[in-house]
Formats: C-alpha cells, sequence, structure tokens
C-alpha cells in the first residue's frame, strides 16, 4: 500500500535543505497528490465495475445502487439522519420538489 508520508518525504529529499518556495511545496503537494491519484484509479475501476454488475444483472437499479452507497456514506460520516430529513422537507418546501 502506497505511504503517503514515504512519498512527500522522498519529495522533500530531493530539494535542497533550505526553506522552500510557496511554489515549490505546491509542487511537492501536486506530485505526491498525482502518485495517490493513480494509486487509487484501479480501485475506482472495481468500484465502477461492481455498480456496473449490480445493474446489469437486474439484482439493483441504478436509483438503489446510488441510494445504498449514499446510505453508507452517511453512516460513516455519521450523520444525524433526523436533521437532514428536516432540512431536506424545509427545502423541498421552499423549492416544490
Amino acid at each position: 500500500m502506497l505511504d503517503v508520508a514515504e512519498v512527500i518525504q522522498e519529495f522533500m529529499d530531493e530539494e535542497d535543505e533550505e526553506k522552500l518556495t510557496k511554489e515549490e511545496y505546491i509542487l511537492q503537494f501536486i506530485r505526491a497528490f498525482d502518485a495517490n491519484e493513480r494509486a487509487l484509479e484501479p480501485f475506482k475501476e472495481f468500484r465502477k465495475d461492481l455498480r456496473k454488475n449490480y445493474i446489469e444483472n437486474g439484482w439493483l437499479s441504478k436509483d438503489e445502487v446510488w441510494a445504498a452507497v449514499k446510505a453508507y456514506r452517511f453512516m460513516k460520516r455519521d450523520v444525524d439522519f433526523d436533521q437532514l430529513t428536516n432540512i431536506y422537507n424545509k427545502l423541498s418546501m421552499k423549492i416544490g420538489a
């Protein structure tokens, strides 16, 4: 597994010991961020294929997959569902949805 701290240190080791400029910190950040994005790409494809597989096999509809992912993310973030529901209801009444 990619250790972000190691990647950052690798880029920092390439620089001189003196204080880096803002632009150099930005460049280091972008390099580390890009390395992370590339490492995650296979997992993004897996999620896409997983969703597609469940929809194509008729096990879940596109809306059900979307709702399941949202529910998972809400649970993971410990979202207050009652508060979310109250806000949603108020918004839907105001905009007529």
